[in-house]
């Protein structure tokens, strides 16, 4: 179960803003990836820093990705399309230099098309000439570009069709599976920050995600996601913006209760979009890791318990049944300890009492301020 996670850009906490920077803090936090991000231009004075990202990722097997422009037209007019297409040359060309595994791409608005086959078909018509064109950047003359050692064992970036959120977009998942499906060398980027969104709030449980990767699996039979996960906040079916995870209706825990458990097939690249960056991208490995220990402690029972039922001639069901009809009386013991020795606790003065109250409250603020700052 191959799982990577990083940011969406340079990491808030480097002090540098370079690439290069951004990409040591992110291998010092225990990070595997991250997502460059060009959504408003490249200017020609990064390509140092690009080509020196790239050859950094190239030794040490950081796993690069970039982001297109936020604002294409792909379904609009033919001046509309050459410049979407002017913008997103200069990600591809970006791509290359950093050794991108994924280049993700949107399409944008309906414009003056409807969803259905016809949108499908000219977006799909994009994509395949954009397919067409990193192969045609990757396969140039390598001798005239020997800065980039790894174009010659490499393979072109995929590139990537993200789910959009809000209606009037287009992207919804089935929209870009269908794409995905009839054009080689694309792969389905799943914001699950918009899925949830442009389904009014549905992604709540493990269950949900299982069906998620099962459905794309199923139409286009593949293994390795690359998704991007954030809070968010939304309203009538549309993404208003992004939060942090831990201030949205939107939790992180089921995906990673479903990576651990059914998982374990999953080639997994998750890219934190929240507005916190890496510090949710900690809290995500983070969930991870807790599922994971559950997962090690739950077997550890079945396994003890397997012994008990050979030893005492019960079964694991009724030892399970057992611990859990013990679970309770535990419980109240555990609760009617500190009642009994609150009661014995001498009484204090009125003002001793309001003193120490506003000592508490003021601490517990201060606590609370500090967890929010950290995720």
């Amino acid at each position: 179960m191959p799982i990577k996670l990083g940011p969406a850009g340079v990491p808030l906490s480097c002090k540098g803003r370079t690439i290069v920077e951004g990409m040591d803090d992110i291998i010092s936090l225990g990070l595997e990836t991250m997502e460059v991000q060009t959504v408003r231009m490249v200017a020609p004075q990064h390509f140092e820093q690009y080509w020196q990202a790239g050859v950094l990722a190239n030794k040490t097997d950081f796993e690069m990705n970039i982001h297109g422009p936020y604002y294409s037209e792909l379904l609009g007019n033919r001046v509309e399309r050459g410049r979407s297409m002017t913008k997103i040359e200069t990600t591809l060309q970006a791509a290359r230099t950093i050794n991108a595994r994924h280049i993700t791409l949107h399409a944008g608005h309906y414009g003056g098309m409807h969803p259905g086959s016809a949108a499908n078909e000219q977006v799909a018509n994009v994509f395949a000439g954009i397919v067409d064109r990193v192969h045609e950047i990757w396969h140039d003359d390598e001798d005239e570009f020997p800065v980039f050692p790894w174009i010659k064992d490499g393979t072109p970036s995929k590139i990537g069709v993200e789910t959009s959120g809000r209606q009037e977009l287009w992207g919804s998942l089935e929209e870009v599976l269908e794409v995905v499906n009839h054009v080689e060398g694309t792969i389905p980027v799943l914001n699950i920050a918009h899925i949830h969104a442009r389904g009014h709030g549905k992604m709540r449980t493990s269950e949900d995600y299982g069906e998620l990767f099962d459905e794309v699996r199923e139409t286009i039979g593949t293994k390795e996601f690359y998704c991007h996960f954030s809070g968010v906040e939304h309203r009538s079916g549309n993404a208003m913006h992004y939060t942090q995870i831990k201030k949205s209706d939107l939790n992180f825990e089921p995906l990673a209760e479903f990576i651990v458990e059914d998982g374990g097939w999953l080639d997994i690249t998750l890219i934190s979009d929240s507005p916190l960056l890496e510090h949710d991208a900690m809290y995500m490995l983070q969930n991870i890791e807790k599922s994971r220990h559950r997962q090690l402690e739950r077997k550890a029972r079945e396994d003890r318990r397997r012994a008990l039922s050979a030893q005492t001639g019960s079964t694991p069901v009724a030892l399970a049944a057992r611990e859990q009809q013990a679970e309770p009386a535990e419980a109240e013991s555990t609760v009617a300890e500190p009642e009994k020795a609150e009661e014995k606790k001498p009484a204090k003065k009125a003002a001793s009492k309001k003193a120490a109250k506003k000592e508490d409250e003021s601490v517990f603020d201060l606590d609370e301020e500090d967890d929010d700052d950290l995720f």
